[in-house]
């Protein structure tokens, strides 16, 4: 990264926005050009300061975090990143992320003291990550209480061996992905689907939750152990590996693991893929969608040895072009899709 993200910070504490600020500023490559106490103060400032990203607080006065997100996205596709306690507004973070905040930081606590300085390095990464996505300007995804009717068929099948599987990892821009991807596949799907979205704990079973009441297909957060059946979409919990393991009668099943530990991320989508690789051979379909990093790039190379295919998400519809880039520029990609085409494409393969 090259130019200076100039960031907009919201949060009706003053410690907060000091502390935020004080963070934002150890990265050369980031400028903090203005503060705001709550949403509405931050719709004037955007407006007049015409930041890159928008830190955000949810539980503010007058305007809170999920009402500016909406209005400033009406006025204007921004990137904007929430700052959150999970356990008291995981409900709010997810309606943030459903009017189109791209990602969210979840914050150590909800007191003002020094361990707010914790989530440094993830909020500088996150920001400058943020500061390069293409989102002014994009319409972006219906909001999850919109369904999309399933109105996608079987198109011509692509040469090569039926996969029994379809594994999908995702990170920056993941929960907004999905939600435009999943409800397309029909009720009838002939595969079972395992996903890994990077989120901390305490969200992906509420996520799964609303993306099980959009769907035709049924998405569950997977509790380990379950036999794996086509129809049922099977999303990582956050912190736990999601594996695929197959018995000597020939039934897979889910698995739930802390190892491998040195993971930059659990879940992690290497992980699935691996399994998948194993458990399936050949008749795995991966596809890597937006987000920051190169996991799944590893998974991948595991894939595609077993015989298996790579589907990426093209720049052009990505939030942050990371994940895909790095399969691509590895030469692990059989096609790149825009998001809006990705569906289509999994079902001419299935």
């Amino acid at each position: 990264m090259t130019s200076i993200a100039r960031v907009l910070v919201v949060d009706d504490s003053a410690y907060v926005r000091k502390v935020v600020k004080q963070m934002l500023q150890r990265s050369p490559f980031i400028e903090v050009v203005g503060a705001a106490r709550d949403g509405a103060e931050a719709l004037d400032l955007v407006a007049e300061l015409h930041p890159d990203v928008v830190t955000c607080d949810l539980n503010m006065p007058q305007m809170d975090g999920v009402a500016f997100v909406r209005a400033q996205m009406a006025r204007q596709p921004l990137p904007i990143i929430i700052i959150s306690i999970a356990s008291q507004a995981g409900e709010q973070v997810l309606a943030a992320l459903d009017c189109g905040a791209i990602d969210f930081v979840q914050k150590p606590t909800a007191l003002a003291t020094d361990k707010l300085l914790d989530i440094a390095d993830e909020l500088i990464d996150k920001v400058k990550a943020a500061a390069q996505s293409p989102l002014r300007g994009r319409a972006r995804a219906p909001q999850m209480a919109v369904a999309t009717p399933p109105v996608l068929a079987r198109g011509v099948r692509a040469v090569g061996v039926v996969p029994e599987v379809v594994v999908i990892g995702t990170s920056t821009g993941g929960p907004q992905a999905l939600r435009a991807l999943i409800p397309q596949l029909p009720a009838d799907f002939p595969a079972p689907i395992g996903i890994v979205l990077h989120m901390p704990v305490g969200y992906t079973e509420m996520y799964a939750r609303k993306l099980d009441e959009i769907s035709a297909l049924t998405v569950i957060e997977a509790q380990g152990g379950e036999t794996v059946v086509a129809g049922v979409v099977y999303l990582a919990p956050a912190g736990r590996h999601l594996t695929f393991r197959r018995s000597a009668d020939g039934t897979v099943r889910t698995q739930l693991d802390l190892r491998p530990l040195d993971t930059p991320h659990r879940p992690s989508v290497d992980v699935l893929f691996q399994s998948a690789a194993e458990a399936y051979g050949d008749r795995v379909l991966a596809v890597v969608l937006t987000g920051m990093g190169a996991d799944g790039k590893e998974g991948s190379a595991w894939i595609k040895a077993k015989g298996g295919r790579v589907i990426t998400e093209t720049e052009d519809s990505c939030v942050v072009y990371g994940m895909p880039r790095s399969v691509a520029e590895a030469g692990l990609s059989d096609e790149s899709l825009l998001l809006e085409r990705m569906a289509q494409g999994i079902m001419d393969r299935v």
